[in-house]
């Protein structure tokens, strides 16, 4: 279902930013109407789906839209997610 996939895509984010120690915030926008809200606000138009409203994970760096999920595992394919983040990357990572 879209919902396991969802929480699986939402796992590897949330589980590759921990192993790389980045820090971050998980914001629940099920059971969060605000973050909702917020995050539809805030994904640029361009990157809305043709119909309906974007699907989390969204990801933000703060106020920065950096992308979702297909735009962060591309990233990570390239090692270039500190890129994708607009994080300083630490010696030896892109």
């Amino acid at each position: 279902s879209s919902v396991s996939q969802i929480k699986k895509q939402q796992q590897d984010v949330m589980g590759f930013l921990a192993a790389n120690k980045i820090v971050f915030e998980e914001c629940d926008i099920a059971a969060n109407e605000e973050n909702r809200m917020w995050m539809r606000e805030n994904v640029p138009e361009d990157s809305r789906p043709a119909t309906g409203n974007p699907l989390p994970p969204q990801i933000f760096n703060e106020q920065r839209y950096c992308g979702n999920y297909q735009a962060f595992f591309d990233a990570r394919e390239d090692n270039a997610v500190y890129a994708f983040l607009g994080l300083t990357a630490p010696p030896g990572s892109k």
